[in-house]
């Protein structure tokens, strides 16, 4: 397509073999030109494998690893606590506003210490625009123009006046998320003021300006905060379309969590169904339909089949999610296809193909995975989530709309 060599997986078996067993030739990026003219440039899911690469993923080991995801414990029930509250005070159409500002606040807090205040507090409210530009400029058929007529960015702004201004404004909130949060850390060092968080035990330790500049990409950590905040919004809509699905949720939960006492993750092992109901969230609608893409690095041959050095890979999860031989009945949403007869967990939840694949894996699934199940306990254990009514006090039917972009 473009004169570009497209491979489309269809099959998690074939991802597995490829992106998994081959990592050393399936884990470049190819470039999308129009997230280099974003000033995304330094954004690590979309960094060609390597140094850089290395580095990044590094540093988020440091601090979303598994044994340490978990330790934030007191921090998600926290701020499960008050997205429960404003959910509960909250109208439709700033549902997703509360999803967002949740995720928002977890990875600040880790990453800068920082304390947000929703919508209203600004590094929140740049990085969430900046996402959306992102969003829509990365989409896969704005990035294959571009990559495949590079004269198209040399036309004047009027040809293409909105894109441009998103690139433009996309540029300078690169700019001020890279810089503003790093000050703003130093000076909380300088003044005996700083929180324990990533940024601030990097910067309270020797390093040079290579180090630093590397450690100021790290604002895209923030990425999770979209893809957490999508999860969420799908656990809400299936809670609705699925009462019978969320009654036996509760009740698992009101037999471990008793006393008043709520859900936290110390509870986590017996609460399997729980499990189960994120699990498939993220099948029935994987919050990336069609991942981000792969690249190759030399030539390879499979099944047959030559793929080429420099092919562009997509795992298209949209048709993993739909396999009917390992997902029967493959559009409704039941969490029992996730459980043993005996009612245990089949695989990790961090094994999920929605976290992707090979040296690419998500570095923040266990982050996602703690951050999701806290929220899901939480409203569970408080709240019944059911349809709105109308004047009349009739039901106001739910018809589920997803949108386009990178992420649903």
């Amino acid at each position: 397509m473009f004169g570009v060599d497209l491979i489309i997986i269809n099959s998690e078996t074939i991802a597995r073999e490829l992106l998994d067993r081959r990592s050393g030739t399936y884990s470049t990026r190819p470039v999308i030109r129009t997230n280099e003219l974003a000033g995304g440039s330094f954004n690590t899911a979309f960094l060609p494998y390597g140094e850089t690469l290395r580095q990044h993923r590094k540093i988020f080991h440091q601090v979303l690893r598994a044994e340490i995801s978990v330790s934030y414990r007191e921090l998600y029930s926290r701020h499960a606590n008050e997205l429960v509250i404003n959910l509960l005070g909250a109208t439709s159409d700033l549902l997703q506003h509360h999803t967002e500002a949740y995720a928002a606040s977890l990875i600040m807090a880790v990453t800068y210490g920082h304390l947000a205040h929703g919508h209203e507090d600004s590094f929140h409210s740049r990085a969430l625009e900046l996402f959306d530009i992102g969003k829509h400029i990365t989409s896969p058929e704005r990035a294959a123009i571009f990559t495949a007529f590079p004269f198209l960015e040399k036309l004047p702004i009027w040809c293409f006046g909105g894109i441009f201004a998103l690139m433009g404004r996309g540029r300078e909130l690169s700019q001020q998320l890279l810089n503003e949060p790093d000050n703003e850390v130093k000076a909380q060092l300088a003044n005996g003021t700083a929180s324990h968080s990533l940024v601030a035990d990097f910067l309270s330790q020797p390093h040079d300006d290579a180090d630093e500049d590397t450690m100021k990409a790290e604002y895209d950590i923030l990425a999770g905060m979209d893809t957490v905040a999508s999860a969420l919004d799908t656990f809400l809509l299936a809670m609705v379309l699925y009462p019978d699905v969320q009654a036996r949720a509760r009740a698992e939960i009101d037999q471990v969590a008793k006393h008043d006492k709520m859900p936290c993750l110390d509870d986590k092992v017996s609460l399997p169904y729980l499990d189960a109901i994120l699990r498939e969230v993220l099948r029935w609608h994987p919050v990336v339909p069609l991942g981000i893409p792969h690249a190759t690095l030399s030539d390879d041959v499979y099944d047959g089949y030559f793929i080429p050095k420099g092919a562009v890979v997509i795992v298209n999860q949209w048709a993993l999610s739909r396999d009917e031989d390992i997902f029967p009945d493959a559009s409704r949403f039941d969490p029992s296809r996730h459980l043993t007869v005996d009612g245990k967990l089949k695989d990790p939840f961090a094994n999920h193909f929605a976290f992707g694949h090979g040296r690419r894996v998500c570095p923040g699934r266990w982050f996602a995975e703690n951050a999701l199940w806290t929220a899901a306990a939480t409203i569970l254990a408080v709240s019944r989530i059911d349809h709105a009514k109308d004047s009349n006090g009739d039901r106001i039917e739910v018809k589920p709309e997803f949108t386009t972009g990178l992420a649903v």
